[in-house]
């Protein structure tokens, strides 16, 4: 019975369940949580003492009375496992004792006055005030390291069943402890009797559930049992729902923290908070757990027990040193309030799918690396004049038999097998065209035009060759490095690359012989991919960096201007370079330093190179602005070289189209950072969302990304032409590629918007690409072998549908009857050696065949003569017979 009342509070809570009722907001109110008043410690010893289970009731009992007509929801005990395990054995908590052989009589004692308190308000104040009563049970999660190793699996079970399962499998269980904990602790732990199983079973209405932080820690005093400590709460969740028959689980306490120093900008905990709360959507959606609500941890900052004020934990900042304690929301706090209003994660796409069509001149293309040339013609056969032997039972070699020759014919292009092949996959494609690398090296081993590889040469033209024949146009780009290798020609790469003046005359002569040998069957140039990423290489220091771009860019539109002054007349192609482009957002859009460093992402990675060539023929004022500003706080030394006015006009409007390589959004955060480094000069950390669909590569899937980077460019550069030269992710799947189908049909959704309602005067998109590489991730439409995906077919529907229209679309590019390409005639070019060879097949058999007739007909004739005997009859023996025979 409750003889003393703290008037005070009992009127600040009477206040506090009155104003959240004015806002219609439904109190969720637990009883104790950790804070045993220290009377009832000394007098009793704490937890320790089973008087306390009554002294429990008693307070339960005034509560109900007092506050039930407006409490549906009831906690009796928060996380009674930290209260008995770090209270009363490591001491880490109040009353801090270390008496481990008191441990579980504590917990045994508490969930006693649970049960008790359960059935005071089942039998007294249930049947008028409605409401539910749990208690909440906190837990870590825990994985095996070997998924398929029985014993890791068993050790990870009975780490589980020491934490919650310890009070979960009395109380939502069969009334008894888990078996693994009678065994292991059968000294120390209490026995529960027949009677007790009975009262302390089914004494819960719901599975209350507590996971953040102080389920983790110390970690070296939880039973980790040499496993793997998981965040993943969906896991821990289905663990419940199949230990104790599907419950129905109120989440109420779940979040993470920051240090001290961190005041409103908690982006890492909105990241955290968003992958928790996602993984309780898919545990709701996918696996059908009965999860009926949500609750963040905390509403403010406050003493955290055992870390005092040296961990934040609260959606408000307080600042404890100053008078007036002022609430300030912090980022989470905003991001919350976010989730609770569109009540989870609806999709982000700007507006909803379009049904539309592209133009009818729309390029669809397939973008592949650099084509590793034949220097000889693997199929010579029918070149060379010479009979072999082929010593197959002896050393196996070919040996030329002397004085007979044979006839020959021209070589052909399809004596290189490795263009066959690459004729076969794009002949499984409905693409109008090819976009592939030559390579300079191979070219130009030397670098200069005193060693043109004529085979390789040779090689290129025929792959050109056999593509139209395909009715396949060929985008070529010239010049294609990675991250790992520059490409170069050997003898360039020595004297310094791209940092050498040298490079960039070399690379204008290159440009001009690939014009003048191969111009007159390719219409659409690119003289780089992806120059803005050779910081990868370039990156001792910030200046050798954008001294390489620089010369890039001079290379560049020399040869821009090469092709405009020399070729195009006469062969009315186009040329340009291709960016890498991908679109930037902020990692916490309730910041605004976030939304500078997206843009400055943009300005770092993309306006760099497109704002001299499609705008100012300079580089962007906000870089050098920003540069200066760095080396003003004496963060930096880096500077961007300058243009002299004859460069400004030479690389100023020197392409003819914008090129975009488009791949995903990045999430970016501001980080100052101190350093003469490309990178650094960013002050920029990218932040990965791992509740973002992904690639196997962590490349987030994130299609309105696409449409926001082409509105930016048609913003920045204007109503220029654009093509997508590059889009697509890696896939695991050797067949049914599933995430790549998903990518290519949202994100060419995206590009379609971008078209009908931005106006963006997108010209063509080309998928990346054709086939995977052996050992690296898959980006192909075609695995190493050579086998088709499902992707290929999804990607030729969607070509032949020209985007995604309504089935009651009429076809707006439909052929005319007369220019329909002939079928049969395709079928019969490109299988001409088969059929050739089948009509040589059929001719000689026809040969045979007539020769086996012709000489059976004459042996059977000659058979015939030779038994043939003439008979002579008398006439009179043959009138005398004929009356006989009458």
């Amino acid at each position: 019975m409750v003889t003393a009342v703290n008037d005070k509070g009992l009127q600040y809570y009477n206040h506090l369940l009155d104003a959240l009722a004015l806002r219609q907001i439904e109190p969720v109110v637990t009883l104790y949580h950790w804070d045993l008043p220290l009377v009832l410690q000394e007098k009793y010893g704490g937890w320790k003492n089973e008087s306390l289970i009554e002294v429990f009731n008693d307070y339960a009992t005034f509560c109900f009375q007092t506050f039930g007509d407006r409490v549906k929801y009831w906690i009796t005990i928060h996380n009674p496992y930290l209260i008995a395990w770090h209270g009363y054995g490591t001491g880490i908590h109040a009353p801090g004792e270390r008496r481990e052989s008191a441990v579980y009589t504590v917990g045994h004692n508490l969930i006693k006055a649970h049960a008790r308190v359960w059935h005071n308000y089942n039998k007294q104040f249930r049947p008028h005030q409605k409401g539910f009563l749990s208690i909440t049970l906190g837990s870590h999660w825990i994985e095996p390291n070997g998924i398929k190793d029985n014993s890791d699996i068993a050790k990870c079970q009975h780490s589980m069943q020491k934490v919650l399962g310890w009070f979960a499998k009395p109380i939502h269980g069969a009334g008894d402890y888990p078996e693994e904990l009678k065994m292991e602790l059968a000294s120390v732990l209490p026995i529960v009797t027949k009677a007790e199983r009975n009262y302390i079973k089914g004494t819960a209405d719901f599975f209350a559930f507590s996971f953040g932080p102080n389920n983790f820690g110390p970690p070296d005093k939880l039973p980790k049992m040499g496993q793997i400590f998981s965040l993943n709460l969906r896991e821990v969740l289905n663990w419940i729902k199949l230990e104790y028959n599907n419950p129905r689980i109120l989440i109420t306490e779940n979040g993470w923290f920051t240090k001290s120093h961190v005041k409103t900008e908690d982006t890492t905990v909105i990241y955290i908070m968003k992958n928790f709360i996602n993984k309780v959507l898919q545990a709701i959606r996918f696996d059908e757990i009965d999860v009926f609500g949500y609750m963040a941890w905390s509403l403010l900052d406050g003493f955290e027990w055992q870390h005092g004020y040296k961990t934040r934990r609260g959606l408000f900042y307080i600042d404890f040193s100053s008078k007036e304690k002022e609430r300030i929301p912090k980022s989470s706090a905003f991001y919350y309030k976010q989730i609770i209003q569109e009540n989870g994660f609806p999709m982000k796409e700007l507006t909803p799918a379009l049904h539309g069509q592209f133009p009818c001149n729309f390029i669809w293309g397939m973008t592949e690396s650099v084509i590793k040339a034949e220097s000889v013609a693997s199929s010579p056969q029918f070149c060379d004049p010479n009979l072999y032997l082929w010593n197959i039972t002896g050393d196996g070699l070919f040996y030329k038999v002397t004085g007979v020759k044979l006839k020959t014919r021209p070589a052909q292009c399809t004596d290189f097998v490795s263009i066959k092949t690459q004729l076969q996959l794009l002949s499984k494609m409905k693409i109008t065209h090819y976009r592939f690398a030559l390579s300079w090296s191979l070219l130009l081993p030397s670098g200069s035009l005193s060693s043109v590889n004529k085979q390789v040469l040779r090689y290129y033209r025929c792959v050109i060759q056999e593509m139209l024949r395909l009715k396949v146009q060929p985008v070529v780009t010239l010049y294609y490095p990675t991250h790992r290798s520059l490409g170069l020609p050997a003898p360039l790469l020595h004297h310094g690359g791209w940092l050498n003046q040298s490079t960039v005359q070399a690379f204008k002569k290159y440009a001009e012989m690939c014009f003048e040998e191969l111009g007159d069957l390719v219409k659409i140039w690119i003289t780089m991919n992806e120059p803005n990423r050779l910081s990868d290489i370039y990156n001792s220091s910030s200046n050798i960096t954008y001294q390489a771009a620089h010369n890039l860019l001079i290379a560049h539109a020399l040869v821009w201007h090469v092709y405009d002054k020399q070729y195009r007349p006469f062969q009315h192609g186009q040329v340009s370079l291709s960016l890498h482009s991908d679109w930037a957002e902020p990692a916490n859009p309730f910041i605004d330093t976030h939304w500078k460093a997206a843009e400055r992402f943009l300005q770092f990675e993309i306006a760099w190179f497109s704002d001299p060539i499609f705008k100012t023929g300079d580089y962007p004022a906000a870089m050098r602005k920003y540069l200066a500003y760095k080396n003003s706080k004496g963060l930096s030394d880096s500077s961007l070289p300058y243009f002299t006015e004859e460069e400004k006009k030479l690389v100023k409007g020197a392409a003819d189209f914008y090129a975009l390589n488009h791949f995903t959004t990045r999430f970016v955060i501001h980080e100052t950072k101190n350093g003469s480094k490309y990178e650094f000069d960013w002050d920029i950390q990218f932040l990965q969302d791992i509740t973002c669909l992904s690639s196997p590569s962590r490349s987030a899937v994130i299609p309105w990304g696409l449409r926001k980077i082409l509105k930016w460019i048609k913003k920045h550069y204007g109503n220029i032409d654009i093509y997508i030269t590059a889009n697509g992710l890696d896939d695991q799947s050797n067949d049914n590629d599933g995430l790549r189908k998903y990518y290519i049909e949202k994100y060419v959704q995206e590009a379609l918007k971008a078209y009908y309602i931005d106006k963006v005067n997108i010209k063509g998109y080309f998928a990346f690409k054709l086939t995977d590489e052996k050992s690296k991730p898959r980006f192909g439409f075609f695995t190493s072998d050579l086998k088709a995906k499902s992707s290929v077919q999804f990607y030729n529907h969607l070509i032949r549908n020209n985007g995604f229209p309504l089935e009651s679309m009429n076809d707006m590019c439909e052929q005319p009857e007369g220019n329909v390409p002939c079928t049969l005639c395709l079928f019969l070019r490109q299988k001409k050696s088969l059929i050739f060879f089948g009509c040589c097949l059929f001719c000689t058999l026809s040969l045979l065949l007539s020769i086996i007739i012709i000489y059976k007909r004459k042996k059977r004739k000659w058979y015939r003569s030779k038994n043939a005997q003439p008979i002579s009859i008398s006439g009179k023996t043959r009138y005398k017979n004929v009356p006989n025979q009458i």
